[in-house]
């Protein structure tokens, strides 16, 4: 997945803490079961001995095969004695091996070269602490989504206003569960409070659990830091160039809010522009309650003019 590279970087580093803290635990145990029951270090000599004597048998001019067998069967007895020993005296038969968080991969991140599962749970768990940096991500579920806002009354065009809420939220849901490269872009259109922000990050919540990059901003953030680092004043900003065209989901939050200057609207215009060139979905979520001058402005042509086949335009 498109994750940034700094967030690939705590990972390792949050994986490699984990190794140290196992390695150096099991050290500190193992030596304090060595003083406390002599025997066992007795025992770790002796097959220590057998594991190096086996690593020089290609110098051995007999039966090799018999005298490996000779010294597994050494091994085994040995094993065997000293988790009798470690049993009796209130010990695991691993008490003297690190416990590390994942045995399988044990804390390294990869089996045979592919990430492991544990190294996707922690991306995905430090995505999710990204994006709920900037926004309630925790708090905007699909479950949590109340219909009870929206009126039972048909408005002036006939149109119920919760019924239609119910077909958005399955809507939402759906595009979340069949979140994938190639889905196509979304757009909530409405007024304050109506929910548009609360179901883009419900979908957000589903799509990192799904193991996906998600970068999450209001258009005037993204603008801002943008600008800073086109300038070199990268030190304090939160998006960067590359985060946000590299993300896996992109949402834009509030556009139409950001200041409208040349400068913000060809940001806008690039970065969705360029997102359509790759096939990366991007959300976006505006008050604009219909497609003003203003606000198609910053679409390029190609996102206007499929705006009904590929994206989510009906308002909320």
């Amino acid at each position: 997945m498109a994750y940034s590279n700094e967030l690939y970087s705590r990972a390792e580093r949050i994986l490699e803490k984990r190794r140290e803290n196992a390695e150096t635990e099991a050290l500190f145990r193992s030596e304090k079961i060595k003083a406390q029951l002599p025997e066992i270090q007795k025992i770790q000599t002796q097959l220590n001995e057998i594991g190096l004597e086996i690593s020089q048998l290609f110098l051995y001019e007999g039966d090799k095969k018999a005298k490996v067998d000779e010294l597994h069967e050494k091994s085994n007895a040995l094993v065997s004695k000293r988790n009798t020993i470690l049993t009796s005296n209130g010990y695991g038969i691993d008490a003297l091996k690190p416990e590390y968080t994942c045995p399988a991969c044990k804390d390294k991140g990869y089996i045979n070269g592919r990430r492991c599962a544990c190294h996707i749970k922690l991306l995905s768990e430090l995505m999710r602490n990204e994006v709920s940096r900037f926004a309630p991500l925790e708090e905007c579920t699909f479950d949590n989504f109340s219909l009870d806002y929206y009126s039972l009354k048909p408005d002036e065009d006939g149109i119920v206003p919760r019924q239609r809420a119910e077909k958005i939220l399955e809507a939402s849901r759906r595009f979340a569960q069949n979140f994938s490269k190639d889905s196509k872009n979304l757009m909530f259109l409405g007024s304050t409070g109506l929910g548009k922000t609360h179901l883009s990050l419900s979908i957000a919540n589903v799509v990192i659990n799904k193991g996906f990059s998600v970068c999450y901003g209001t258009s005037h953030n993204i603008c801002e830091d943008l600008r800073a680092e086109m300038f070199g004043r990268d030190d304090r900003i939160t998006y960067t160039n590359s985060d946000v065209l590299s993300a896996d989901l992109l949402i834009i939050d509030d556009l139409g809010t950001e200041i409208a200057n040349q400068y913000n609207v060809a940001t806008i215009y690039n970065i969705i522009n360029t997102r359509i060139l790759e096939k990366k979905p991007t959300i976006i979520s505006t008050i604009t309650t219909s497609f003003s001058k203003s606000t198609t402005s910053v679409l390029p042509p190609v996102f206007r003019a499929n705006i009904h086949s590929s994206i989510l335009s009906e308002a909320i």
